[in-house]
């Protein structure tokens, strides 16, 4: 009786059936857990920055040389703005259209006391939300946060007006600044329209200089610099010291020789950071070179280039601003006056393994940090290696693009409308040696660019390229299909009709600059990374390594 109890699922002729479904079972059981497992640590995973790698990894990288195969990295660098997560909720308050339409009421008072020959007035509240209404439906693709008062072109029916904006697909931290020229017609009932919109920056009475950071009602100033606003009159005058007794009280700190000069501008950073980060921690004036050498990576004649100006390449008035920094050609001038009349004095620091924190103690008014000739000991980014590192950060949030160069990539993506798809073609060099990369030169030619792309940019879309291939006519198949642009299209930008030309000449002591090859890189890759879709030259068209055969996986260590 007891063995009839069993249940059916336990007869012989069902063991089989049952075995099956329990291995069933268990190995669900599994899976869920396996999957359970896997979200867990995809959530909680973070990639490790490459940026952020520990000193040692990044200075083998600078001054390495094993390969003669792979020169040394003429890349455009990464700075602070690259690294500045885009906050949303600075970005969501934007202006509707909906927020600027004209009251229908209002024009149909003022037609009641209609004098057609009267100028028209700028500053007239219903002409102020006519024009804001008809940029925000000229210009689609971008989002509008601020409207300036519309000032009054004398002598014509115009009316300037500048806006802060950014594109609705902004991946980039940062705000714009435009300001157009709009022609104003008004009608024998006295209704006003407008009859056109100029060009990119053709508001220039709209333009104006930003007032001072403000204070709130705490007493604090607001922060002014938190994101980059392109478009903005740039003030990167040198700072002065305003008194012999407001010098004397300052505390300084400043790097002399080393072996850094010429080379790539990853280098310059690296140890330019560094120094700037010491100034930091031992709460000190930095004293800095403006003067830079280019290294041959990035010139045009394939020479070191010395005398170019720190300026040309990076933001100095947000550098001025939110840190101390002084020109050393001043501060000495200023050393030079006053340091025997006030008994100043200098403390000399000639090794380089002699920490920041040995020197938090030291009272004298500078510390001058001598590097000799022998590399790589020579380097300044060796000051900030070993147990300083975890003590001495490198201030990435203070440095900056030029905002020179990315107006020139604000104006591109203007004249684009900010609706374009960009690909970045990376030949040259590269292309040549099939040994490294054997599949480069195959697979970035016209007739394989066109099949990638058949499937990725629709066909009739503007398409930025950017690109190190010397020969434009090259690109000349793609045609075909999309609008193509390149980077030399846009020459007026620098030429020396340009604002940026008259700017970097009086920089430069009325000299003329070259547009040189960092700059042509610099604003080539922004432009690039504002495309609404972007194809890279690794990855999207060709199987090849960044840096050559079987690097693919020590790159993405």
């Amino acid at each position: 009786m007891l063995g009839r109890s069993r249940t059916g699922g336990f007869r012989p002729e069902n063991l089989g059936q049952n075995a099956v479904s329990l291995i069933g079972s268990i190995g669900f059981s599994i899976f869920v857990i396996g999957v359970v497992v896997f979200t867990i640590i995809a959530a909680t995973y973070e990639p490790e920055d490459p940026l952020f790698h520990p000193s040692d990894k990044i200075t083998t990288f600078l001054s390495s040389n094993s390969n003669a195969t792979l020169k040394s990295d003429d890349s455009v660098v990464k700075t602070g703005e690259d690294f500045m997560a885009v906050n949303q909720t600075a970005f969501a308050g934007f202006i509707n259209i909906a927020d600027v339409e004209t009251s229908e009421n209002d024009s149909d008072a003022n037609q009641l006391d209609c004098d057609s020959n009267v100028p028209i007035d700028c500053k007239d509240p219903e002409v102020f939300h006519l024009m804001m209404k008809a940029t925000m439906e000229k210009f689609k693709d971008i989002h509008f946060y601020k409207f300036g008062k519309p000032v009054t072109v004398e002598g014509t029916s115009s009316c300037d007006m500048a806006w802060r904006y950014r594109p609705k697909d902004g991946k980039t931290a940062a705000f714009y600044k435009d300001y157009r020229r709009f022609v104003i017609a008004k009608s024998e009932n006295c209704s006003v329209s407008v009859m056109g919109i100029g060009e990119y920056h053709s508001g220039v009475n709209a333009r104006k200089r930003k007032r001072p950071g403000f204070r709130n009602s705490s007493g604090g100033k607001v922060d002014d610099f938190s994101l980059p606003v392109v478009g903005e009159a740039v003030n990167d005058s040198l700072p002065v010291v305003e008194s012999e007794n407001a010098f004397k009280e300052g505390h300084y700190l400043v790097y002399s020789g080393g072996g850094d000069r010429c080379k790539s501008m990853n280098h310059f950073l690296w140890s330019f950071l560094c120094a700037l980060g010491e100034a930091q921690y031992l709460n000190r004036t930095l004293v800095m070179d403006l003067s830079l050498c280019l290294s041959s990576v990035y010139t045009l004649s394939g020479q070191n280039e010395e005398g170019k100006d720190f300026r040309f390449y990076f933001d100095f008035e947000h550098l001025k601003e939110a840190a101390s920094v002084l020109d050393q050609v001043q501060f000495w001038a200023d050393w030079g006056k006053w340091y025997k009349k006030n008994g100043l004095k200098l403390h000399l620091v000639e090794d380089f393994r002699v920490t920041p924190m040995k020197l938090v103690d030291v009272k004298d008014t500078l510390i001058m940090r001598k590097f000799g000739t022998v590399e790589p000991d020579n380097y300044w980014y060796r000051v900030c290696e070993g147990e300083t590192e975890s003590v001495v950060q490198r201030p990435w949030h203070l440095l900056w693009k030029s905002r020179r160069l990315m107006e020139i990539v604000s104006a591109i993506a203007s004249r684009l409308n900010w609706d374009y798809d960009a690909i970045h073609i990376e030949r040259g060099d590269k292309a040549r040696n099939k040994e490294v990369w054997p599949n480069l030169e195959k697979d970035t030619s016209p007739s394989s660019i066109l099949s990638t792309l058949q499937d990725k940019i629709e066909q009739g879309r503007n398409l930025y390229i950017a690109t190190n291939e010397p020969e434009v006519t090259f690109f000349n198949p793609l045609k075909d299909k999309y609008k193509t642009h390149l980077l030399d299209e846009f020459k007026d930008l620098w030429d020396e009709s340009s604002e940026w030309y008259s700017e970097t000449m009086k920089l430069n002591g009325g000299n003329p600059v070259d547009f040189d090859g960092y700059m042509r890189a610099s604003v080539d890759t922004e432009v690039f990374l504002r495309g609404k879709k972007q194809i890279e030259t690794f990855n999207d068209l060709t199987n090849d390594c960044r840096d050559g055969i079987d690097t693919c996986n020590v790159a993405a260590s």
